[in-house]
């Protein structure tokens, strides 16, 4: 098949030059060719010595994270909306034989999309090409991966390469809004072939990032803002490959109301590679005092009232920037009806299980006494944290959706509406997608946020690429897919890791009294269904009012007919809605036995935009002269 081709890789291939010989040549048709080639040589070796130099402007490449807990892998990038490509600049500290970078569904290194720089000893090559269901790679016969350029610094080898977000070629992975997987391995043996690399045999790895940042104008900042350091207070980080972490602190006394305008991360100097993820939460104003508490977060020794902290001031993951917040409006935290006490916690990623490592890691908040004109604030959606939503065990994509209604937005919002500005995705172990989408009038208007490879390993608050405008009579459908293939029973919603969630934490303004618009299927409708399957099946379903949802779950036979019975169920069945006040509240109306909103126009897939009119490109991969490289 004739592949499509792209504009010009910097460095050209050579590969014509093993191409079979004309059936009959001329003698200075041969001179030619070979002076060519000699040209394209040179040029080669004067274009590396012309790249070689000091490290790119980290202004090109603003986004930035290491990929190996070593940290001798760094990636940085920067997005064109324009071109619908991704700039990647890769820095390898300690280059040996190669490596392989890519992006796959959920990390894996089969079925996944590379780019491969390695060596035979004598020859490099840098090279598009994907792997098969058993981890077996191949030369891509479309090179989408474009070699850009390549340079020695000081600190190692800079490889500059570009992606577009879909290149029409099934090998290839879109790269699309939300979490992407991106997979690495590093060569440390010559290698003859492609075919001859071994991914189980190599140091391999995976980290989480968001690629497409939104393009947002950052706005101006007050000029009587102040800083404060919610951090660790130089804790050893424990050996172990998985650590939640939580410190207690508190706001001064007497602490006025401020806006929160802007957060970043502060990141302890050698730890980029351990650090994770960090949320900072506000504890609940019932209480009038929180016990201090540093250690792990999931220690006996924790405080139970500490679970009553979970107002999210901040939240980072590794990869995102600073968080700002509109010009228009602020997060209100400190003065009267708002609690001092406030919680840190960091999850430390350490595969490498480092022991002795100190951290203060932490977040900077970024606030201000001139109050904007509105308060930010938060409101969950999604489905509300109860076993009656529940998944059957060795399903690969089961679906659960919760409703904020056109009844709940038409009684608790105001006659203009709310603004949502930001998002946060959260489910728990078998999440696989979230995605919430506003409706109108019964039709579908836009996506709020979307992640079709969602980890419940990698969550954050990401801006919108546009603000998106709610008013009274809106529906907010959320949407989560699950994956429950390696359990052999249902998991139901709750609190508990093993059980499951569906939410979006949607940043908004200006504030409302609605802080909760979540849904279930409404619980007697459930027990009919216990009844039915229960009616169908020879073993008993127990549906003795004294056993618990979740035991009649767990006693359910899950062949076919019972699943597909609970997937038309939830499809249909009225719904408890939730729409709740701060103070947990419902707003005044009738919320039982609510009918599903009716939903009568769906949003069309997105036509997926191949690269522009093609343009050279090579056909195979592109040599490169590390021993040249490698000079300083």
């Amino acid at each position: 098949m004739g592949k499509a081709r792209r504009r010009g890789a910097v460095l050209p291939s050579m590969q014509t030059s093993r191409s079979k010989p004309c059936p009959c040549p001329s003698f200075k048709l041969r001179e030619v060719a070979s002076m060519y080639f000699t040209m394209i040589a040179v040029f080669l070796v004067i274009l590396v010595v012309v790249l070689q130099g000091s490290a790119p402007r980290q202004s090109d490449f603003p986004y930035k994270v290491p990929l190996d807990p070593q940290g001798l892998l760094e990636l940085s990038w920067n997005v064109s909306y324009t071109e619908q490509a991704v700039h990647f600049q890769l820095l390898i500290k300690d280059l040996q034989f190669g490596l392989l970078f890519g992006m796959s569904d959920r990390g894996e290194f089969e079925n996944a999309d590379l780019a491969v720089l390695w060596s035979d000893g004598h020859n490099s090559y840098f090279g598009d090409a994907w792997s098969d269901a058993t981890g077996q790679i191949h030369m891509d016969s479309q090179q989408d991966y474009q070699l850009l350029g390549a340079r020695r610094a000081p600190e190692g080898l800079y490889l500059l390469f570009r992606r577009a977000f879909s290149t029409c070629d099934p090998k290839d992975y879109i790269i699309e809004d939300g979490t992407v997987h991106l997979i690495y391995g590093i060569l440390a043996k010559p290698v003859h072939s492609l075919q001859a690399i071994n991914i189980s045999a190599i140091h391999r790895g995976l980290q989480r990032v968001q690629l497409l940042k939104p393009n947002i104008t950052i706005p101006e900042l007050p000029s009587d803002m102040k800083t404060m350091e919610i951090t660790a207070p130089d804790i050893v980080i424990p050996s172990q490959e998985t650590t939640y972490w939580c410190y207690m602190t508190e706001l001064p006394d007497s602490f006025p109301k401020h806006h929160i305008v802007m957060y970043e991360p502060v990141i302890t100097a050698g730890n980029e590679a351990l650090v994770h993820h960090m949320e900072v939460f506000q504890c609940a104003a019932e209480f009038d005092s929180f016990p201090q508490y540093n250690g792990p977060c999931d220690s006996k020794m924790k405080p139970n009232r500490l679970n009553y902290c979970r107002h999210v001031l901040a939240a980072w993951a590794m990869g995102a920037q600073a968080f700002y917040y509109p010009e228009e409006a602020g997060l209100a935290f400190g003065g009267s009806g708002s609690s001092r006490y406030l919680r840190l916690e960091i999850h430390y990623h350490n595969p490498m299980v480092f022991k002795g490592r100190h951290d203060s890691s932490g977040i900077r908040l970024y606030y201000t006494a001139t109050l904007r004109r509105y308060d930010a604030a938060i409101m969950e959606l999604g489905l509300v944290y109860t076993p009656v939503m529940a998944i059957p065990p060795g399903e690969d994509a089961f679906i659960l959706t919760g409703y904020c209604t056109d009844k709940c937005t038409q009684m608790a919002l105001p006659t203009a509406g709310i603004r949502i500005f930001a998002s946060q995705l959260h489910t728990h172990l078998a999440g696989r997608k979230v995605v919430t989408v506003l409706s109108r009038n019964g039709k579908e208007q836009q996506v709020v946020n979307a992640d079709g490879h969602y980890s419940p390993h990698f969550q954050e608050i990401r801006m919108l690429k546009e603000v998106v405008a709610v008013f009274p009579g809106d529906v907010l459908t959320t949407t989560c897919t699950y994956n429950t293939e390696d359990r052999s029973r249902a998991t139901v919603g709750g609190f508990g890791i093993l059980e499951e969630m569906c939410v979006n934490y949607v940043h908004y303004y200006p504030q409302t009294q609605l802080e909760l618009c979540k849904s279930a299927v409404d619980p007697g409708y459930l027990h009919r269904y216990f009844n039915l399957v229960n009616s169908f099946n020879d073993e008993e379903v127990c549906t003795c009012p004294q056993v618990s949802v979740p035991q009649q779950f767990f006693s359910i036979p899950w062949n076919m007919f019972n699943r597909d019975v609970l997937k038309s169920f939830y499809s249909f069945a009225p719904i408890s809605m939730h729409c709740n006040k701060s103070s947990a509240v419902q707003f005044p109306g009738e919320w039982e036995k609510q009918p599903l909103p009716k939903i009568t126009e769906r949003l069309q897939e997105p036509v997926l935009r191949c690269p522009a009119t093609p343009g050279p490109q090579p056909d195979a991969p592109v040599p490169l002269n590390l021993r040249q490289l490698r000079r300083d």
